[in-house]
């Protein structure tokens, strides 16, 4: 059994890692596969994409096999880590919604993967960690540049410099994740969330992300003429004559992404 499955439901796409015996942490063939995965998604008709943990966890993270971390050398501990890069910037590339459902555990490249994702929903029982600190590790999966982005520059060195738990309640109130749900609550949600997401407009979507993917790494003239080109491009759509017309008749708009 492979350690991700995929599944669609509607215009939904659900990627699940399943490694249960390791709380779903992600082998070093895994990193590769996920990418790929991604890169099936963005190809896909599906428009909006859930990625999840089995059997009560989200990820411990990165598999740490004892051989490879310790015996390989510089080098070829380099090349995987641009396998781990290259994953995180096709997440973070991903023109359509991203939602991570976390459940119990997602420490380390695994909590640096669900906030790549444009929204995080948790479990009451989930917990959070840059766990690197006590293996002796440093952030990777894109943290240094995700996680000062998302709960501020100060709270984003204590997690980093600690590598502590972070509960659930604490996640949500510095704004780790968005919303808290029941164990058995979470993925209801998120597939509610993700038809929400599914149902828009791709293309004004795809824009959108891309502004506010640079929204720290721009001033507001370029920004503006960011949007002012993305606008002007929107306005050239069927989507922008089905967004107006299914407004003046009262009626909720189908989209279709041209």
């Amino acid at each position: 059994m492979t350690w991700l499955t995929s599944e669609d439901r509607g215009n939904v796409r659900i990627l699940t890692m399943d490694q249960p015996d390791r709380k779903n942490a992600i082998p070093s063939h895994g990193w590769a596969e996920l990418a790929s995965a991604f890169d099936d998604f963005e190809a896909s008709a599906q428009r909006a994409l859930i990625i999840t943990g089995a059997n009560g966890d989200f990820s411990a993270g990165a598999d740490l096999d004892p051989d490879l971390t310790l015996e390989a050398g510089v080098a070829d501990r380099q090349r995987r880590m641009k396998t781990i890069a290259h994953a995180a910037l096709k997440l973070h590339r991903l023109t359509k919604p991203t939602i991570a459902a976390v459940d119990g555990v997602a420490v380390g490249a695994a909590l640096n993967l669900a906030i790549g994702c444009d929204v995080v929903l948790a479990s009451a029982r989930a917990r959070f960690s840059e766990i690197f600190v006590r293996r002796g590790l440093t952030l990777d999966f894109g943290g240094s540049w995700l996680l000062p982005r998302i709960v501020g520059i100060q709270r984003a060195k204590e997690m980093a410099l600690s590598g502590r738990i972070v509960e659930a309640h604490e996640a949500r109130d510095i704004g780790l994740c968005l919303e808290l749900t029941t164990p058995e609550g979470l993925m209801p949600r998120a597939l509610e969330m993700a038809a929400g997401f599914a149902a828009q407009a791709p293309i004004a979507q795809m824009f959108a992300k891309q502004g506010l993917n640079h929204a720290w790494d721009q001033s507001l003239a370029e920004a503006l003429d960011l949007e002012g080109q993305s606008q002007a491009i929107c306005f050239t759509t069927n989507d922008v004559a089905e967004g107006i017309g299914a407004f003046l008749e009262k009626r909720a708009p189908e989209f279709e992404g041209r």
